[in-house]
């Protein structure tokens, strides 16, 4: 299994951004897939979960600004940033459980004032 994360960058408080997460060695679309952030020095934290029929959750902090989604053809999962905060600085992670963790490398994403 291989997630390759992508997306991050640099952007001003309440601008958007998309992050990607590209599935590789998996059945992708059975599985349930998920964005964490690590902030520095804070433990990392869920931030949002899809599963396979798309149903979505969302951390109580993001909600209403993230959307997670995922498209079984290519593959690949999203989550779409609006309305950043200070806060929403961290490296993010996409993240799925196959009879143990995998995860991607992780995208930094920077909000700036």
């Amino acid at each position: 299994v291989q997630l390759q994360a992508s997306g991050g960058g640099l952007v001003q408080a309440g601008g958007s951004l998309r992050l990607s997460c590209a599935a590789s060695g998996m059945h992708f679309s059975i599985n349930t897939m998920n964005w964490h952030r690590q902030a520095p020095g804070k433990q990392r934290e869920l931030v949002a979960t899809i599963t396979s029929s798309g149903r979505a959750n969302y951390a109580d902090s993001v909600k209403g600004r993230f959307t997670i989604s995922r498209d079984n053809v290519k593959r690949t999962l999203y989550l779409q940033m609006t309305s950043l905060k200070l806060e929403d600085t961290a490296v993010y992670y996409c993240n799925t459980y196959i009879q143990r963790d995998y995860w991607g490398q992780g995208t930094q994403v920077t909000v700036s004032s």
